[in-house]
């Protein structure tokens, strides 16, 4: 049986974790078929597994999905990570701009953009959910996905313009496109079958 799971949730999520009335911490134990023992003063998180829990992953899941919401995701977001071919990526700004308050909210500031345009045109482009909360920024998607999001937020912090990181998404986004194109249509890796049984 998988082992219990242990966590710490900053103070201001835990109210969102549980949710109103406790909504939001049931939500997740029905979906991973585990037992959240949440101490609101403390904010730590014991993950247990249940016997009706059929997902080996279950512990895994709703350690996932309460780090997601403890990282600022809105829990319906966060219960994304409940499908097997959904991920949650945390990339911690101190390695990558170092502990200064001030370069930390100027960075913070670079990765959202004018009225939140930034971030949107990530989001819209790499087809992710992105949380930016404390020290971190965080991303829920597809692998794939994830890391498209996750190289243009590091080349934004590596002090990329604005522009060469839309062209970049822009790029991914149609190689992307292009894919789901092969695969609808069935080519494979640029090979195009040329029928010849077709008038028979």
């Amino acid at each position: 049986m998988p082992e219990t799971d242990y966590l710490r949730v900053p103070q201001d999520r835990v109210g969102a974790l549980i949710g109103t009335q406790g909504k939001t911490k049931l939500m997740i134990e029905k979906a991973t078929g585990t037992k959240l023992d949440i101490n609101s003063e403390e904010g730590t998180v014991i993950i247990d597994p249940t016997e009706n829990m059929e997902d080996p992953l279950g512990v895994w899941k709703a350690n996932h999905i309460v780090k997601a919401i403890a990282r600022g995701f809105n829990p319906h977001v966060a219960l994304k990570l409940n499908e097997d071919d959904i991920y949650l990526e945390i990339l911690k700004l101190p390695l990558y701009v170092g502990k200064s308050k001030k370069a930390m909210a100027r960075y913070k500031g670079r990765i959202i953009g004018k009225d939140g345009r930034t971030r949107e045109i990530i989001v819209d482009m790499a087809e992710v959910d992105i949380a930016i909360y404390g020290k971190t920024v965080s991303f829920i998607g597809e692998l794939e996905n994830v890391m498209v999001a996750k190289e243009a937020v590091e080349m934004i912090l590596n002090g990329s313009r604005h522009k060469s990181v839309y062209a970049f998404l822009e790029n991914k986004k149609n190689d992307r496109k292009m894919k789901e194109f092969k695969a609808v249509v069935g080519i494979e890796n640029d090979k195009i079958e040329l029928r010849d049984d077709l008038d028979d």
